[in-house]
């Protein structure tokens, strides 16, 4: 990849938030965030006011070259909304990179190396990666059907056994004292019929962690990592000969279950960050942290 004199805009998308980095050679570089973006649950209509909003105060109209990964650009037919919304707000792009969550985090977790890839934040990913491009993907089904591991995956899991009464009696009554208002129709009213119900389940994710002591807690956790390991990275071919790598919220934050998991099949653990960021402005030429 080619340095840039000109300013350049860098973004790791989910459907919770966006981090971005505003790279200004040669003065520097800013990172900020905004509210999740997701051409699978928003148009380009939608989008614009956010980035307007939330980006372009920050970063100008000038930006010349834009790399987007996110969630819910998987080709070009699905990152349009994305696409057309980079292009209105930023009207001087000559640049503009749209691609899969998945792909951005392979360049920023393995740089130009071979290796797995993974994410395990709100949702799930996984792809074996040859140094440029992801060359296999064992597809997630998403939230209602896969994700296995991932924060709406964790929060989902504990909110069923909620409500079907099989949470330890002092975890129950610790649940039910800071979420009051949870019964089964309220659950229900946010998993059918109002939107993201992805992030709606994620956000139960905060009381396994603030609990992550109990051994129930503990235990849901390592099964929710032992699934993922089982349904995704396990299926691609020579695993044990190439690191595993990971980002994401909940791997960060979960990563001594995740190494213990990893170790136990026999995988060698690779990196574990909380964002690809950093990698991503490392492989499009810019060795400086972020």
């Amino acid at each position: 990849m080619t340095m840039h004199s000109s300013s350049y805009l860098i973004a790791d998308a989910g459907s919770t938030k966006t981090d971005w980095v505003i790279v200004h050679p040669p003065a520097g570089y800013q990172r900020i965030q905004s509210a999740g973006i997701n051409p699978f649950y928003q148009t380009a209509e939608e989008i614009i006011p956010l980035l307007e909003n939330e980006v372009v105060p920050y970063a100008g109209d000038h930006v010349e070259h834009i790399y987007f990964f996110g969630a819910g650009c998987a080709d070009d037919r699905s990152g349009q909304p994305v696409t057309a919304a980079l292009r209105a707000c930023f009207p001087k792009v000559q640049t503009l990179e749209v691609a899969s969550d998945m792909l951005g985090a392979a360049r920023g977790l393995c740089g130009r190396e071979p290796g797995l890839a993974c994410i395990l934040g709100t949702g799930a990913n996984n792809a074996f990666y040859d140094g440029r491009q992801i060359v296999r993907s064992i597809g997630s089904l998403g939230f209602w059907l896969g994700d296995e591991g991932s924060g709406s995956y964790l929060g989902k899991t504990l909110v069923v056994h909620y409500l079907q009464n099989e949470l330890p009696a002092e975890l129950h009554e610790a649940f039910a004292a800071a979420y009051p208002g949870i019964n089964r129709l309220s659950v229900l009213e946010n998993a059918y019929r109002k939107p993201y119900p992805n992030r709606y389940f994620a956000a139960f994710s905060t009381f396994i962690a603030g609990h992550i002591a109990h051994p129930f807690m503990r235990g849901l956790v390592k099964e929710a990592f032992s699934l993922f390991v089982k349904k995704y990275i396990c299926k691609h071919p020579d695993t044990a000969s190439y690191p595993v790598h990971f980002t994401g919220s909940v791997a960060y934050y979960y990563q001594d279950i995740l190494r213990e998991v990893l170790e136990s099949h026999a995988l060698q653990c690779g990196h574990i960050l909380r964002s690809p960021l950093e990698g991503l402005v490392q492989y499009y030429g810019r060795d400086r942290h972020v």
